[in-house]
């Protein structure tokens, strides 16, 4: 199967092109705070993890994991190794985190270490990372609120260089119950010598359990399938029944190795670009502008279909689909302008500007058909324009003090973005993408987790909204729905500078962007008033508004973790768990 390229359908009910702006509230945000027995166990980079890929995988690691089978449940590790729980019920009685597994202690840590990492695989599942390379499957039993049933691993192994936990999966396949991980590393490739010679390995692990009967508890590796790539991606998650994977990234991920064998994949052959001569040709000068088009053989002059105004321009064959048609690129005068055959072979037409002086870039908006022939002199012209941005020295400046920018030398994160930006879906057979989006300017913004039995959620940013997509990978013909709209909130969170963190409620019913310290912004979705209010500029009256709220907490202390349920925000310092309520249902 060939990779099919597509494009996100947004739902245009979910836009609200009338949307002004946020109104801020000082209503009080109520706000509970746990003391912790012993610090959250925090990463702290070392010099040998210097790259953007070490600080976008690991140091800026959401340490507060959300349980999304149990509403206001949520889980964190702390120094001591033990895996706590805290369920809320009651905001007002807040009992202390629940240790529900403990690490091993015996593990001693190694320079390479990495911070544990935590996967709710499904209900009654779990996946845990020690952070020295070690996975751990366990059985967590159901943990609803009355639950208090100690974790049981019946997996644990080394699997290599340490690694952070990313998403997991859980699903029964010909009778066989088997556990998907997906995990990530940040390595060194000896043989690379440009740039870091650091890549970002993924690798999505099966585990299963033994077909035989009486077997439930020897569960081992299955399969073991690696992908290589240059930056961390945005968004990775598994497809619940195992079938496929889906990123989201800057750069290609491809696979390369099947339980550690290389792949070996055909050499593409060359790609024949067919060339095609343009439709038509155009001139211009300061005051108007020449169309040579293409005729189809023995055309008469009855059968040329044209059609002029100001703002458009149609040519056409009867018969035949139109040569030309669309929006000029600026204004013409119809009356001075005009067509004629030429040799029996091409239309000529001459078309007056409106406003003399400026060069048009293109003809018709948008159609790349046609071909600008520019004279010597505006050749010329346009040289002599971009000459001081040229020079033949090697150092244009005469002060050597300060040498010129040398490209070479920025970090990743000096360079801007390109639009190379992709949300791939890899199926598990072929091992390659079979579905692509090319996501441009859609920047990525958060990853949340609407319905449990479904793949995360991700929200991406369409012009200043923020769009929330759920992958549906049952459905290969509209792989990605536009389930939700944060209006504005794409431009609000640009504005944001020290933003670390970004999530929004499962129903979608807020957002909500955190700071390094300190403060939390709410964004509530548009609701309407009890009150009667008027838009002054505009004259009529305002039935709904969406308030924005800021909370700041009573701490010092970096925040670590960041998520979000319906009625309660999460906020994970290294000292304290902070309990807000949003909403009240």
């Amino acid at each position: 199967m060939a990779v099919s390229n597509y494009s996100l359908k947004v739902n245009r009910d979910l836009l609200d092109p009338h949307f002004e702006s946020y109104r801020l509230s000082l209503d009080a945000i109520p706000t509970y705070t746990i003391e912790l027995d012993a610090a959250v166990e925090e990463l702290k980079l070392k010099d040998s993890q210097y790259t953007l890929e070490h600080m976008q995988a690991f140091g800026m690691f959401n340490y507060l994991h959300l349980d999304p089978w149990y509403e206001d449940s949520v889980l964190f590790v702390d120094c001591k190794g033990r895996v706590l729980s805290l369920n809320v019920t009651l905001d007002t009685a807040l009992g202390k985190p629940r240790e529900v597994y403990r690490i091993d202690p015996d593990s001693s840590p190694s320079d390479g270490c990495l911070c544990a990492s935590l996967s709710l695989t499904s209900a009654t599942w779990a996946a845990l990372s020690n952070g020295m390379g070690h996975l751990h499957l366990l059985r967590t039993g159901k943990r609803g609120d009355s639950s208090h049933n100690k974790w049981e691993s019946l997996f644990s192994e080394s699997i290599g260089d340490p690694f952070v936990i990313l998403h997991s999966v859980s699903h029964v396949e010909g009778g066989v119950h088997c556990i998907e991980v997906l995990v990530l590393r940040v390595q060194k490739d000896p043989e690379e010598t440009k740039g870091s010679g650091f890549y970002v390995g993924l690798e999505w692990i099966t585990v299963s359990n033994a077909a035989e009967k009486g077997q439930e508890k020897s569960y081992s590796l299955r399969k073991r399938r690696s992908l290589r790539g240059r930056t961390v991606p945005h968004y990775a998650a598994l497809e619940p029944h195992g079938t496929g994977l889906m990123l989201a990234s800057e750069k290609p991920f491809t696979f390369t190795h099947m339980d550690g064998q290389p792949i070996e994949r055909p050499e593409p052959e060359p790609m024949e670009v067919e060339k095609t001569d343009p439709i038509y040709m155009w001139q211009q000068t300061a005051e108007d502008l020449t169309v040579c088009v293409r005729l189809p053989q023995g055309v008469t002059k009855d059968a040329v279909q044209f059609s002029l105004t100001a703002d458009n321009l149609s040519v056409g064959v009867q018969g035949f689909s139109p040569l030309i048609h669309g929006q000029l690129y600026a204004a013409v005068d119809p009356e001075s302008s005009a067509w004629f055959i030429k040799d029996n072979k091409s239309l000529e037409v001459t078309l007056q500007k409106h406003i003399e002086g400026p060069l048009w870039p293109e003809l018709v908006m948008g159609d790349r058909r046609g071909e600008l022939v520019m004279s010597d002199e505006q050749t010329a012209q346009i040289h002599e324009r971009l000459k001081h941005l040229t020079s033949e020295d090697l150092i244009a400046t005469s002060d050597l003090e300060k040498p010129p920018c040398n490209s070479q030398e920025l970090e990743d994160c000096d360079g801007f973005p390109d639009d190379s930006s992709s949300l791939v879906y890899f199926d598990r057979e072929m091992m390659k993408p079979t579905r692509v989006v090319n996501l441009g300017s859609h920047q990525y913004m958060f990853t949340v987790q609407s319905d449990p039995t479904q793949m995360p959620c991700l929200c991406l940013r369409h012009d200043v909204d923020a769009l929330v997509w759920q992958p549906r990978p049952e459905q290969p013909e509209h792989m990605w729905e536009h389930v939700a709209t944060f209006n504005a909130l794409g431009y609000v969170q640009a504005s944001k500078r020290d933003k670390k963190f970004a999530t929004c409620a499962p129903n979608f019913s807020y957002a909500s962007l955190c700071e390094c310290l300190r403060r939390a912004f709410i964004y509530r979705q548009p609701a309407p008033v009890e009150t009667v209010l008027f838009n002054r500029r505009q004259g009529r009256q305002v039935g709904q508004v969406a308030k924005q709220q800021v909370s700041s907490l009573d701490s010092d202390c970096p925040i670590l973790g960041f998520r979000a349920t319906n009625e309660r925000l999460y906020i994970l310092t290294s000292k304290n768990l902070h309990v807000l309520k949003v909403n009240n249902n």
